[in-house]
């Protein structure tokens, strides 16, 4: 194992989107998860908090519903040749978001080596998550070292990949990092930025930045840009 490769997801692998606001528009209560967005960025609610409300608010919400609204999210292309590419060497990817688990885990199958994501009950959601188990901006620095070491890396293997406030905990404690389509607070932080539809060129950045620190030539990616989407 070289490298370790950490992702966001809620506007990072998705495109001007959260999971959460993917999963209301699927349950026709876009509105009501607006107003809950609302008074997240506004402070009254943490993201503890925004998880017991959105329980609340998606009783409805089953198994094949979630997986309709993972399948119908505008992804960023490119995702799924980073993926690969990422596994053909060797390397490990993983995202690590405070989104829901029962969305995040689907990335699996994309191929995704590992999800930490904020647990959720069973779907359909008849109780309220256990608040120990919802994640953090600060968890998600937690996550990363818990998984770097063990796969025996040292944080100059790792690259994050983000693009809001919940990657300024990460984004400090790392130097490969790459700002997507982020916001002002993000990319004074980042190593690098990227603004565009296609992740290839974020992770050629990242890849650049790992072989400098390494003292090794950078590599290209697997293919050239292009309109690849998952």
């Amino acid at each position: 194992m070289s490298h370790l490769h950490v992702f966001d997801l809620d506007g990072t692998l998705l495109r001007d989107t959260t999971a959460s606001l993917e999963i209301a528009r699927r349950l026709q209560c876009l509105p009501e998860l607006l107003r809950l967005e609302a008074d997240f960025a506004a402070g009254t609610l943490d993201t503890r908090g925004f998880a017991a409300e959105v329980c609340r608010l998606w009783t409805e919400l089953t198994p094949a519903a979630a997986a309709d609204a993972f399948a119908a999210a505008p992804w960023i292309g490119g995702l799924t040749d980073v993926l690969t590419d990422i596994r053909r060497r060797g390397e490990h990817s993983v995202v690590v978001t405070m989104s829901p688990d029962f969305f995040a885990d689907q990335l699996m199958a994309l191929g995704v080596d590992e999800v930490v994501a904020s647990a959720f009950p069973p779907l359909p959601l008849r109780t309220s998550p256990d608040p120990a188990g919802i994640l953090t901006p600060a968890d998600k620095v937690v996550a990363v070292e818990r998984i770097r070491k063990r796969l025996a890396l040292g944080p100059d293997a790792c690259a994050a990949y983000g693009d809001s406030v919940s990657d300024i905990p990460l984004f400090r404690a790392l130097d490969h990092t790459v700002a997507v389509n982020a916001n002002s607070a993000l990319r004074g932080l980042a190593r690098h930025q990227y603004e565009g539809d296609d992740l290839r060129a974020a992770y050629l950045l990242a890849r650049s930045s790992l072989a400098d620190a390494a003292g090794a030539p950078g590599v290209a990616p697997a293919s050239p840009p292009g309109k690849e989407r998952v």
